[in-house]
């Protein structure tokens, strides 16, 4: 795609949904952090079935710390890969405390520092809470970067980077949204929904589904 086109892609996913939010259900920094934790191989729409009851008995890292891995599995275990994932939540609760006195640190480093943070979710988190321009490329916006043509690449990073050199400035601070919500959505792995797209004339796929 051509950065007219990219442009005016944004242009109408923001005339569809200005204020695009994240699907996760969240009531502090660090719910969201433990959320998108959580979310790995997961949906959102599991994880918020198991963050309901999780965070109403552990919504602080000092109350997550005293549920324990045995505390936190049992809210979670509907969830993929839910062993590591307690694990994970309880250990980046107690380094929360004894490192950044309970607060979720406002730095790419730090984040990344903490058990189970990777890039995706560090970028998640530093857009939805701090409002950086990041990109967070998870399976539907890797393969929205590459089907349409906005930013081809093999792999997550890749993509990430074409974005944030594409994406005009104006539209990051919701543009993984828009683009995590059209692949969720519209642009969906197996049989894309081509026909009600839209950004289809500007899309560069060649198999798209008639109609």
């Amino acid at each position: 795609m051509t950065r007219a086109e990219i442009r005016e892609a944004f242009e109408r996913w923001r005339q569809l949904d200005p204020e695009p939010k994240t699907e996760l259900i969240y009531q502090s920094p660090y719910q969201l952090l433990v959320a998108v934790v959580l979310s790995a191989q997961s949906t959102d729409v599991g994880v918020n079935k198991a963050t309901r009851t999780l965070f109403k008995v552990a919504p602080t890292p000092k109350k997550m710390v005293a549920l324990g891995v045995d505390g936190v599995k049992s809210h979670i275990a509907t969830l993929g890969l839910y062993n590591a994932k307690a694990a994970n939540v309880v250990a980046l609760s107690q380094q929360l405390i004894d490192l950044h006195g309970g607060e979720v640190p406002h730095d790419r480093a730090a984040l990344e520092a903490l058990p189970g943070v990777g890039r995706k979710t560090a970028n998640v988190v530093m857009n939805v809470v701090f409002g950086e321009p990041t990109m967070a490329v998870d399976t539907h916006i890797f393969r929205v970067g590459n089907r349409t043509g906005m930013a081809p690449g093999k792999t997550p990073r890749a993509v990430e980077d074409g974005l944030l050199k594409r994406v005009p400035e104006e539209f990051m601070a919701h543009a993984h949204h828009w683009l995590i919500l059209h692949g969720r959505y519209v642009c969906v792995a197996r049989t894309p929904k081509c026909p009600q797209c839209a950004i289809r004339d500007l899309c560069k796929f060649k198999d798209k589904t008639a109609g």
